[in-house]
């Protein structure tokens, strides 16, 4: 065994992009199910069979992980590998570091369904926009004059929020009043939301042509108040960082960082869990006070949440987007007709997914067809080849772990 092609289970919610305008949907067209690993709330099965990966894994753990891998993570696949396609945006959140996952899993078993971190990172498909950690807090505290909305919302720490933004060089001090400014945001009661929101929606109106483009906060806060109406979190437009990405563009998300997807497609790559705290846009479980207690109230530009590939090894076609973490980096290799690019052996498992064109992988043992969706999971130490099989490029995306 070197390379095994994957069914990978799809989930559906409510904020996915429906038909074929989805790239998930798109690629379950040939694969029949979609989240790529072997977490319980979504388990691959070794394709055209209803043997799980996760049975192929724990045969031999060593040789399907590798053994420094094996060693680290108890035999498991450390990363969770998604394609993600959203109309609706999904939820104002963040994930627990460690510690706050063992301990809410302890508590709240049924709700927090494992006790492992999630840092996370998502890689644009297509044209998407994002919200991610808070804004530079100037940029706030402009807000607050200009969205007589907002400060009504949250005038008993606005106050001591301009202070500490104008006058103050300690970071603690800012990073508290930070804190007091999105508790007070969070747990405003919902009629003054609902009230503020219409008072705004009413005030830049509906033809306002200083808000058409996507990103600008009045066409957000028309667009989220439109799918989630009269939710707090569309006041979060005003603290958040918006990201406008285009396809190959990726950032980061460590444990305890505020986030929200709005629109597109996207890779997405993550350690091993299921855990989401949630406090706006969305239907599910609001954990407010989890939430306002354990972000880290990191500040700052737009640009500091991007990731930056770089060249993969000594490859020619291939770069590497590599987060500050162990757990996974991910590969995207794009070739044109008549390309090849070789993989030599890597030290930690591989799930290899084809978003474009047309192609072949080879092995020490078999070639293997690649369409857009096929699915395949490389055991380590194994070396393969892709190469491109039509006019179009084709477009591999590879999520490992190499420590």
């Amino acid at each position: 065994m070197v390379a095994l092609r994957l069914s990978c289970a799809v989930n559906n919610y409510h904020w996915g992009k429906h038909g074929l305008s989805s790239k998930a949907a798109q690629f379950a067209a040939t694969n029949p199910e979609l989240w790529m690993g072997t977490h319980p709330s979504g388990p691959s099965k070794v394709f055209g069979t209803d043997t799980l990966l996760s049975a192929v894994v724990d045969e031999c753990p060593e040789k399907a992980l590798g053994l420094e891998v094996a060693d680290k993570y108890q035999g498991q696949i450390p990363y969770l590998f998604k394609v993600l396609s959203i109309e609706k945006a999904l939820s104002i959140q963040a994930h627990p570091d460690k510690q706050l996952a063992r301990k809410l899993h302890a508590e709240r078993p049924t709700v927090y369904k494992d006790d492992n971190h999630k840092p996370e990172m998502s890689i644009a498909l297509t044209e998407f926009i994002a919200m991610s950690g808070f804004r530079p807090l100037s940029e706030i505290a402009g807000f607050l004059d200009e969205f007589p909305e907002f400060l009504a919302l949250v005038s008993k720490s606005a106050g001591r929020f301009k202070l500490a933004v104008a006058g103050s060089n300690n970071e603690d001090e800012k990073r508290m009043a930070l804190r007091e400014l999105f508790s007070e945001l969070m747990n405003a009661n919902e009629s003054d939301v609902a009230q503020q929101l219409q008072q705004l929606l009413q005030r830049i109106g509906q033809q306002d042509s200083a808000g058409t483009e996507p990103t600008h906060p009045h066409a957000l806060v028309r667009r989220l108040n439109a799918e989630y109406p009269d939710d707090v979190g569309v006041f979060c437009v005003f603290m958040l960082n918006v990201l406008s990405l285009q396809p190959g563009d990726a950032f980061y998300m460590g444990p305890n960082d505020p986030h929200a997807y709005i629109s597109g497609d996207c890779i997405e790559c993550m350690a091993t869990s299921d855990n989401v705290v949630r406090a706006g846009l969305t239907p599910k479980l609001r954990d407010v006070p989890v939430l306002v207690d354990m972000l880290t109230y990191d500040h700052g530009s737009p640009d500091a949440k991007l990731l930056k590939p770089a060249v993969f090894a000594d490859s020619q076609y291939s770069v590497v987007y590599d987060p500050p973490i162990d757990e996974f980096s991910v590969i995207r290799t794009e070739l044109q007709s008549g390309q090849s690019e070789r993989f030599d052996g890597m030290s930690g498992p591989q799930i290899l997914i084809v978003v474009e064109g047309e192609g072949l992988l080879a092995d020490a043992e078999d070639s293997h067809v690649l369409l857009p969706g096929y699915v395949f999971f490389v055991v380590a130490d194994s070396p393969f080849t892709i190469s491109a099989a039509s006019d179009k490029p084709l477009v591999t995306y590879t999520a490992t772990c190499q420590l």
